[in-house]
């Protein structure tokens, strides 16, 4: 299971993460996704805690508090959900179909 904080400054790092998590117990990992386009972090990021009580205690800790400017949103991630491949808008169950495929 891993953490889910939201709210994040556009500034902070992947070692501000793990520097204000270590405080609540070992950091196993920290996943900062960023802007494709800009490279400029997204303003969330997943961290990922040794023990589940150190989760907790990190939640419990960090959740509503101001850190870097900004009121951060902390949580238990949610498991991602599955999302349809991008560019398969449907289509219509017709093959062909447009106005030239009349048959009279």
């Amino acid at each position: 299971m891993s953490i889910y904080v939201g709210n994040l400054s556009y500034q902070v790092t992947d070692e501000d993460l793990k520097q204000a998590f270590a405080e609540y117990g070992k950091v196993k990992s920290v996943q900062l996704p960023t802007d494709r386009e800009t490279g400029r972090p997204r303003g969330f990021a997943f961290v990922e805690m040794e023990t589940e009580e150190q989760e907790t205690a990190a939640i419990e800790a960090l959740d509503g508090a101001e850190w870097m400017g900004r009121d951060l949103k902390v949580n238990k991630a949610k498991p991602r959900e599955e999302r349809s491949p991008r560019g398969s808008w449907g289509g219509g169950g017709r093959s062909g179909g447009g106005r030239g495929d009349r048959r009279y």
